[in-house]
């Protein structure tokens, strides 16, 4: 590993338990965070900025969420940044929603016919861009371990029963990151390991193997929207 990754995770480590330590790493790599923000916003991040002030938080989220298992950290504090901004960016139009857009104008416009907001259209097309290219990446760390995303969808649980299964046994795994490096270092899932900690039959899971690839490897690779999506398809599953 590169002399120079090594000292960065040392340091994202100890920042996770010393307050000063992460104060000083946060100051270190604020260009990487007003460039990280400055994608976003399509424009330089000024100091009085939201935007800032939230990348800001969400890399200290990153130092507090990182570990060895989650690949590098910049990568993960990148995705970190730019999901905290897609969420901001979406509760702020919600709520602007919510407030003006059929408010008629002195014309009896309506203002949703007349706002041209070209950081709506930007911010979208960060949010399309991001949640492509954590497809791809997740796709191709799919494919070293013989799953694609057409396989997944093939082979998720549809019934409630085996549905909670593969939730328990994705729960123990992520409480149990001996496990997970296990995962990641054979490219296989552990599944006599996650029946004997959940108590749970090892048919089932292995049924559902590789939909039990997928999961995990979102779980512990930062993947924070596709993590959004697949928590909606569990939410829709059929729960019986």
């Amino acid at each position: 590993m590169d002399q120079d990754v090594q000292k960065l995770i040392k340091q994202v480590y100890e920042a996770k338990t010393d307050s000063h330590a992460a104060d000083e790493l946060i100051s270190a790599y604020m260009p990487f965070i007003k460039s990280e923000t400055a994608r976003f916003i399509n424009r330089p991040p000024q100091p009085e900025d939201d935007e800032l002030s939230i990348a800001m938080f969400a890399f200290y989220e990153a130092i507090r969420g990182y570990s060895k298992l989650k690949g590098s950290f910049l990568s993960f504090a990148a995705r970190q940044i730019k999901n905290r901004l897609i969420d901001n960016y979406r509760k702020e139009k919600r709520s602007k929603g919510l407030i003006s857009l059929d408010t008629p104008d002195e014309d009896d416009n309506e203002l949703i016919d007349t706002i041209s907001d070209s950081h709506d259209e930007y911010a979208e097309n960060e949010i399309r861009e991001a949640t492509q290219a954590e497809i791809r990446e997740l796709s191709a760390q799919m494919e070293t371990f013989g799953v694609s995303l057409s396989d997944v969808a093939d082979n998720s649980p549809k019934q409630g029963r085996t549905l909670a299964a593969c939730q328990k046994a994705v729960a123990y795994a992520r409480s149990h990151p001996g496990i997970l490096e296990e995962f990641l270092r054979t490219k296989r899932v552990p599944i006599a390991k996650l029946a004997e900690g959940t108590n749970t039959e090892r048919k089932t899971l292995e049924r559902h193997r590789r939909y039990l690839v997928a999961v995990l490897l979102i779980c512990t690779n930062g993947y924070e929207i596709m993590r959004g999506h697949i928590m909606q398809v569990l939410k829709g599953g059929e729960i019986t």
